[in-house]
C-alpha cells in the first residue's frame, strides 16, 4: 500500500512574534560535507542542519567510499581511501549540490564521473563554468553517454574567467585548485558568503586561498590537506524565510543568531517596505511592524543583491503590501512556479516575463496548496500564515530538503500548524 502523503496544516492570521535561533546553513554544509572527499584525514563540521539534503549527500560520499557519522548537529567525515570516482546517478539526480564530489575526486584522484545533477526544477542551470575551470587546471573533459568524465593526471595552476558568478562552479573548481601545482587566480569568483565560508573550511585544512568574499579568488596549490574541526554558518535564506513571516503577519520576529553583513539586501528593502529593523552582532537581525506595509521593487541578482532563494517568500510577503509590487528575477528562469499556488489562496499576482507583479494589500483566504520546490514551499508557508482561516500544504518534502524544524520554529513563534 502506498503511504500518505504527508502535509502541514496551518491556521493563519496569527502575528507572529517571538525569538527564532536559525540551523547552520544548508548551502553552505553540503559544500562542506564534500570537502571532505579532499583529505584522508577525519573532518569535523558543527552546527549542521538536520535535514533530508544532508542526509542525501553523506550517503553520496558513503558509496565514495568515506566514513560519515552525523550525530545531531556534528558530522564526522573520513575518507582514507577513495573507492569510487562515479557517484550513483540516481543520487545525483536527486541533488545539484551532488555534482561538488567531481572536483574534490579529480584533485585526489585524478579522475571523476558524473551524471548532470538534479536537484529543484527551477530554471536553466548550466555546468560550463565548472568545466571551463577544469580544463585550465589540466583537464579532459568528455561526455560518455549520459555521463560527465574529468581527467587529469596532475592539475596545475591557472588564471581561470568565469562568464559569471557561478556559486557551485566557485566552489567546485577550488575544490581542485587547493591540490593543484602552482598558483590559481578565479576572476568572476561567486562573494556568496557560503562560497566564503568554504574558502575558510579549506584554510583550516591546510589550504591557501585569500580574497574570500571577493570577485578574485587567489589559490597557492598545497599537495595534501588535513582534518579540521569547523562550524556551519549560519542560514540566512531560513532567516530571511521567518523575517518575512513576520513582516507577512504583521508581526515581531527576531533571529537570534544571523549574520547581519550577510543580509543588507533583505534588511534594505524590509526598511523601504516600513518594517523597524534592528541588526548588529550580538544582537542578530529584528524586523518588526510598524503599520500597513508598502510596495517595493525587488531585483532578484547574485549576492550581494537580492537572493533569489528569498523571491518567493518576499512575493508571498507583498501580497500584504499597499500598492503594486514588482519581483525582477534575473538568476533563474523558472523561479515563479509559486505564483499560481499563491493565487489559490487569493493573492493578486501575475507574471510578465520575469517579472512578477503583485498588487496589495490582499486579504488572503485559506485553502490547499502545494510546495513545488524548496524556496516556493516555503512562499506558501509564508502566505498560509498571513491568511485567515485553514491551509492545507502538501509536498512538504521539499521543505523538509531546506529547512530543520520549521513547524517547531514556527510553533515557537505563535504559528498554528501541524504535520498530519
Amino acid at each position: 500500500m502506498p503511504t500518505a502523503e504527508q502535509c502541514y496544516v496551518i491556521g493563519g492570521g496569527r502575528p507572529l512574534r517571538g525569538d527564532v535561533t536559525v540551523s547552520g546553513s544548508k548551502n553552505a554544509a553540503l559544500y562542506a560535507v564534500a570537502a571532505g572527499l579532499l583529505t584522508a584525514d577525519t573532518l569535523t563540521l558543527t552546527n549542521v542542519p538536520r535535514i533530508a539534503d544532508i542526509e542525501e549527500m553523506a550517503e553520496i560520499m558513503r558509496l565514495l567510499g568515506s566514513t560519515v557519522e552525523i550525530e545531531g548537529e556534528t558530522v564526522r567525515i573520513s575518507t582514507p581511501v577513495i573507492t569510487s570516482t562515479a557517484p550513483p546517478a540516481e543520487l545525483v539526480m536527486r541533488l545539484r549540490a551532488s555534482f561538488l564530489v567531481m572536483g574534490p575526486l579529480l584533485a585526489r584522484n585524478g579522475e571523476a564521473e558524473c551524471v548532470p545533477p538534479g536537484g529543484d526544477v527551477i530554471g536553466s542551470r548550466p555546468l560550463d563554468v565548472h568545466f571551463v575551470g577544469f580544463r585550465m587546471l589540466g583537464a579532459s573533459v568528455s561526455r560518455h553517454g549520459a555521463n560527465w568524465r574529468v581527467e587529469a593526471p596532475k592539475l596545475h595552476g591557472a588564471r581561470i574567467f568565469f562568464d559569471y558568478p557561478s556559486v557551485l562552479g566557485t566552489v567546485n573548481v577550488l575544490f581542485a585548485a587547493v591540490l593543484a601545482e602552482g598558483h590559481t587566480t578565479i576572476i568572476n569568483a561567486a562573494p556568496e558568503p557560503e562560497v566564503a565560508m568554504a574558502t575558510e573550511l579549506l584554510n583550516a585544512m591546510g589550504a591557501k586561498i585569500t580574497g574570500e568574499g571577493t570577485p578574485t579568488i587567489e589559490v597557492d596549490g598545497v599537495s595534501s590537506l588535513h582534518g579540521a574541526e569547523f562550524a556551519i554558518i549560519p542560514d540566512r535564506l531560513e532567516a530571511g524565510t521567518y523575517l518575512l513571516a513576520g513582516a507577512a503577519t504583521g508581526g515581531d520576529v527576531r533571529i537570534t543568531n544571523a549574520v547581519p553583513h550577510h543580509m543588507d539586501s533583505l534588511v534594505a528593502k524590509m526598511r523601504e517596505m516600513g518594517m523597524t529593523v534592528e541588526a548588529g552582532e550580538g544582537i542578530g537581525i529584528r524586523a518588526a511592524s510598524n503599520g500597513p506595509l508598502q510596495a517595493v521593487q525587488v531585483q532578484a541578482v547574485p549576492y550581494p543583491g537580492f537572493a533569489t532563494d528569498l523571491h518567493p517568500q518576499m512575493a508571498a510577503a507583498m501580497t500584504q503590501a499597499q500598492g503594486i509590487s514588482l519581483v525582477h528575477e534575473r538568476v533563474y528562469d523558472n523561479r515563479t512556479l509559486y505564483v499560481n499556488e499563491l493565487r489559490k489562496l487569493g493573492a493578486r499576482i501575475i507574471t510578465a516575463g520575469d517579472t512578477v507583479i503583485v498588487e496589495g494589500a490582499t486579504p488572503l483566504i485559506g485553502g490547499a496548496v502545494r510546495a513545488l520546490d524548496i524556496r516556493a514551499g516555503a512562499a506558501v508557508v509564508v502566505a498560509a500564515l498571513a491568511a485567515e482561516g485553514e491551509s492545507t500544504i502538501l509536498g512538504i518534502g521539499h521543505l523538509d530538503r531546506g529547512y530543520a524544524g520549521l513547524e517547531d520554529c514556527l510553533r515557537g513563534l505563535g504559528a498554528q500548524i501541524e504535520r498530519r
